[in-house]
């Protein structure tokens, strides 16, 4: 076997702890582990098993990242809010925190924003409250206080953005835009839906899916201005869950077809491609949120404090060295 030395130039580096920020193709011996170590991407994805919610949710919002993220709204088990309704639970990475509830108690919201500055809007209470709620709240890390409401109250609609730049957008065709205090109504969706997911930011994001509707598959992609019509859904289905940065870069998960789903696609830009594990839990109505390629899915039909955390292809991966 050739010596690393005489493969690369340089010797094998010798720590007592693995390096904070290794690139990929280094390697090194942890003296701690006893053992040869590397730096490698991942080749496919995977869904591992992430903290259980401290309650039941189905229909709520997420928001955030994987290791910093929250999920606000409609702690249920079919739907109907429970004590305590319309609190937030924030995550580490590893378990979950209660938090304090929103000022109006609700289900099947929009959300956006991080863990610590997110948005809560829309939805309705139950039993159901006809017209849905056009309020909307924000969250500092520690409370929640009433702002600007939407121009349309409606519910099962998508949401994405931050707190001081979201876009709402679904149920009917309305696109609303909030600049942190003031709701705007902006262009259109091309095809009006409820249950559909919204990924990206204020200026570029993807929604998608829809129920119940026999538009299920499709995909818009928003500019900042205008709706587009791109490439539809591989699966149909709505009550979705999905995370992702921009209208170039977003993960779908879980879903009603009718029937759970546990299917999982990946959006490049121009199409869906059909990724690989799917969910370990199949079911609909739950929260996602992160990226691409780090994302988290929690909640939804049953079970309904599952949480599962989702690592891309190609996401750096720090291995042990064998000679196997």
């Amino acid at each position: 076997m050739a010596d690393y030395i005489n493969i690369l130039g340089q010797n094998v580096q010798v720590l007592s702890s693995d390096p904070a920020n290794p690139t990929q193709g280094q390697v090194w011996y942890n003296t701690t582990a006893n053992a040869l170590k590397g730096q490698a991407a991942t080749t496919s994805g995977a869904w591992a098993s992430g903290g259980t919610l401290n309650n039941n949710r189905n229909f709520s919002a997420g928001t955030g990242t994987q290791t910093a993220g929250a999920i606000f709204g409609a702690p249920s088990t079919n739907g109907t809010t429970t004590a305590p309704a319309g609190s937030i639970e924030s995550y580490n990475g590893s378990s979950w925190t209660n938090g304090p509830n929103m000022v109006t108690k609700r289900t099947r919201l929009g959300g956006a924003g991080t863990q610590t500055s997110a948005l809560g809007f829309g939805g309705y209470s139950n039993p159901p409250n006809i017209p849905s709620h056009t309020s909307t709240e924000e969250y500092n890390g520690s409370s929640w206080t009433s702002s600007g409401g939407l121009n349309t109250g409606r519910n099962s609609l998508g949401g994405c953005g931050i707190q001081t730049a979201a876009l709402a957008t679904g149920n009917t065709t309305a696109t609303e835009s909030y600049n942190g205090s003031v709701w705007t109504n902006v262009n259109l969706l091309n095809t009006g839906r409820a249950g559909l997911s919204a990924e990206g930011t204020q200026t570029s994001s993807l929604a998608f899916g829809s129920w119940p509707s026999a538009s299920n598959t499709a995909t818009e992609s928003w500019n900042g201005t205008n709706w587009t019509t791109v490439s539809s859904l591989n699966t149909g289905r709505g009550l979705l869950g999905g995370s992702g940065s921009s209208n170039t870069s977003v993960l779908a998960f879980g879903g009603l077809i009718p029937g759970n789903s546990s299917s999982v696609e990946s959006w490049n830009g121009t199409s869906w491609a059909t990724a690989s594990p799917n969910l370990g839990s199949a079911r609909y109505g739950l929260s996602g949120f992160g990226t691409q390629s780090s994302a988290l899915a929690a909640g939804g039909s049953s079970p309904h404090t599952t949480t599962e955390e989702w690592t891309g292809p190609g996401v750096p991966l720090t291995v042990t060295i064998t000679t196997s």
